[in-house]
């Protein structure tokens, strides 16, 4: 089952279904966690169902349906990072090749009849050439073809894309709403509410944190930025640590950043410290916030870098040493 605000954005997708207004794009966007790519597939699938319900979705249960579940739809498309032959290692872009062949299988008569629908995500992973040849797609689009592109930064995407685009976007919901929905998943009311501030009201995320796992590795980012922050611990020694898993490392920052933002808020007066972050608002108090506001925001910037051929090591190294930076002086104070 969907949360309640997937719902919402289904039926307004579905309206549109049912008035027959399909367009030839659309931009599934928001924050990750929010149920993008779940919308995504009700969408498609609604559109190649044999039988699909009154407001559209899918039935799940006609053949159409079934080679959907399997991935064998013909005419269902999905594109995204793929291995690179010659390194057998997975991209880190969507390659110009792939929109080319895409353009010239959308050009193919559909196998079924119907709808024929390519799924881009995340299409923030496209890189120049791509966008460009995606364009001329976008600029002359075949009849009862559809482009789903989603993404968690629309931001990254050329305004030329953007703007030939129908745009549903996926807010965080009230707190009540996200705090109801976590119950309902079965998370306490308590570590709801810590997930919840931990993830800057993202129901999504907070699941996510809610998890025993996670929890665990939150606790352990906590204790390697109060020990760098208080000098019991050098950066590089940090930095080595969370990029032993380098498929783990961006996780770890998006942790950091979010512990710290959250700590930073309690730490300058915005409510009561939680529970998992006391100890780092009291590092954090008063901190210089705008610098930690951009420390915080930069980790993004860092967790997209760590995909590209960089030095890692460097680029975290950085980032806890400025930390540490931020923080310094209120220690030497208190010292």
């Amino acid at each position: 089952m969907n949360p309640p605000w997937v719902d919402a954005a289904w039926a307004g997708w579905a309206r549109r279904v049912a008035a027959g207004c399909v367009p030839h794009a659309v931009l599934l966007a928001g924050p990750a966690g929010l149920g993008k790519r779940a919308l995504a597939a009700d969408i498609a699938g609604g559109l190649l169902c044999g039988s699909p319900s009154a407001d559209g979705r899918p039935c799940g249960r006609c053949r159409a349906c079934g080679l959907v579940a399997a991935g064998t739809h013909p005419d269902l498309h999905r594109i995204t990072f793929e291995v690179n032959e010659d390194t057998g290692k997975l991209r880190t872009e969507i390659v110009v090749d792939q929109v080319r062949a895409l353009r010239d299988t959308l050009a193919q008569t559909s196998q079924f009849g119907g709808w024929r629908v390519a799924l881009i995500e995340p299409a923030e992973g496209m890189n120049t050439a791509s966008f460009n040849a995606l364009l001329k797609t976008l600029e002359e689009p075949e009849a009862r073809a559809l482009l789903l592109l989603v993404s968690d930064r629309p931001a990254a995407l050329p305004a030329t894309i953007r703007s030939r685009c129908q745009r549903i976007d996926l807010r965080f919901p009230p707190r009540a709403e996200a705090l109801a929905w976590l119950a309902a998943a079965g998370v306490s009311e308590t570590v709801a509410a810590e997930s919840l501030d931990l993830a800057a009201g993202n129901p999504g995320q907070a699941r996510a944190l809610a998890d025993p796992g996670a929890r665990a590795q939150l606790d352990a980012v906590l204790r390697d930025l109060v020990a760098v922050g208080s000098g019991r611990a050098a950066p590089a020694e940090v930095a080595g640590a969370w990029l032993k898993d380098k498929d783990a490392a961006p996780g770890l920052l998006v942790l950091a950043a979010q512990a710290v933002r959250l700590a930073a808020w309690s730490g300058h007066g915005q409510g009561a410290p939680a529970k998992p972050v006391a100890a780092l608002a009291g590092l954090t108090t008063g901190a210089d916030f705008p610098k930690l506001a951009a420390w915080w925001d930069r980790v993004n910037v860092v967790r997209e870098q760590l995909r590209a051929p960089l030095r890692h090591d460097l680029l975290v190294l950085e980032l806890l040493r400025d930390f540490r930076a931020i923080v310094q002086p209120l220690r030497n104070a208190k010292g």
